[in-house]
């Protein structure tokens, strides 16, 4: 692509024509968007380092504790900033959002989980449904946790076993999702469930359809998940429902319509994987260079090794790669331009690179590097899950070579 530095200094201005509209993008943070970065991260060096070891060790976030980082999260002004000024969000665009995500990847996701980021499909919601669960959702006065993955139903989200029946006006819905991200802490639940099934040239295909389910719902139970060895205190669940009645208000959206709302929520968590890797992968990175300065071996910092120091220089041109990856996608967002290979190149890219550089950080502290001491081991397991949620590695590049492929006609 061209481009041309500005002022001598590192701000670039790339252009580029597409459908007919010149679009414009600068690699530069705005000021605003400077300020959020700051705030962000002094808010996780402040309010969550502190109690990621205790977390760590007890596999557990107190209530209290988690109230409290919402409370501030409020106090600063970001709890729901990814939704729109309309419903009492700060509306921040994609790019933005981005960078706060970025940041909040620097820390254990089982406290972060409290910087509250309601689930943007519930604009979604119709009016007494915005009164129900949108806007206290984006006010801080209810969790959300969104439902899909099932036991046999994981990349192949429509063969999902949870159905729901039609009886009268109302649901019955029988089946089970588990992996279902901190349901544990959810007033209620985005859950998609299989209402029926079509014809297509490729055979059967369920159609979906999005219920909102409150927790304490009669045949709707939440429980504990499995133990995961991927960012302990961050709860994964089950949800079982045995003959669950839901009304047909409870649909979000329209029936057998779930996949049409999802579109946007696919997009959005993809990108937060990617982001939160890159700031979890810079963290790493901070640790492995100021160690390789400070520790000394044979007279001389061990920086000074071409075995050391060219870890460096491959880590950090990863983690700066998957960055702009990551910031671009998000920009093509708020241009309305397809995004859907972009973001999905900047998950697999990031979330592989992020497992490459925890890696790399511990060998470069040799032994000291798996010693719980240090947060290097747990960066290096909890990077592991990142390949697998929010589409796998190997659904990623399904999405970027069907792209690529399909206006070929192959």
């Amino acid at each position: 692509m061209p481009g041309r530095a500005e002022g001598g200094g590192h701000k670039w201005h790339l252009s580029r024509k597409e459908y007919g509209e010149d679009f414009s993008m600068n690699f530069a943070l705005t000021d605003e968007q400077q300020m959020i970065v700051d705030t962000v991260r002094a808010f996780v060096e402040t309010e969550i380092y502190p109690h990621e070891n205790e977390v760590e060790r007890t596999g557990h976030v107190p209530p209290e504790l988690g109230r409290e980082i919402a409370r501030k999260c409020k106090e600063i002004g970001f709890f729901g900033c990814n939704m729109p000024e309309e419903v009492g969000g700060a509306g921040l665009d994609h790019t933005s959002f981005t960078l706060v995500e970025r940041e909040l990847g620097r820390g254990s996701m089982a406290l972060t989980v409290f910087f509250g980021r309601p689930s943007g499909i519930l604009m979604a919601c119709n009016d007494a449904q915005r009164e129900k669960y949108l806007l206290p959702a984006v006010s801080g006065e209810k969790f959300d946790a969104l439902a899909m993955t099932e036991p046999d139903a994981g990349s192949d989200v429509r063969g999902m076993k949870c159905f729901a029946r039609k009886d009268g006006d109302d649901w019955i819905v029988n089946g089970t999702k588990h992996f279902i991200s901190h349901a544990n802490i959810a007033d209620f639940v985005i859950v998609f469930i299989a209402t029926g099934e079509e014809d297509t040239p490729r055979g059967k295909k369920k159609l979906i359809t999005c219920f909102l389910v409150d927790r304490g719902t009669p045949g709707f139970e939440i429980r504990d998940g499995y133990n995961s060895v991927s960012h302990r205190g961050y709860k994964n669940c089950i949800l079982n429902f045995d003959e669950c009645r839901l009304p047909s208000a409870q649909i979000l959206g329209e029936v057998h319509k779930g996949f049409d709302i999802a579109n946007d929520w696919l997009y959005a968590t993809r990108l937060t994987v990617a982001a939160t890797s890159v700031g979890r992968a810079r963290r790493a990175f901070d640790y492995a260079l100021n160690y390789a300065a400070e520790r000394k071996q044979f007279g001389k910092p061990i920086g000074a090794n071409q075995g050391v120091s060219f870890k460096l220089a491959d880590m950090i041109t990863e983690i700066d790669a998957a960055d702009l990856l990551t910031l671009s996608a998000a920009w093509r967002l708020d241009q309305g331009l397809p995004s859907n290979r972009e973001i999905a190149s900047a998950k697999v890219y990031a979330t592989e690179m992020l497992a490459r550089v925890t890696d790399e950080a511990i060998q470069i502290f040799g032994g000291m590097g798996l010693m719980d001491d240090l947060p290097l081991a747990r960066f290096w397991r909890d990077a592991r899950v990142e390949r697998i949620w929010d589409g796998t590695s190997e659904i990623q590049r399904h999405i970027i070579s069907r792209d690529l492929l399909r206006p070929l006609g192959a």
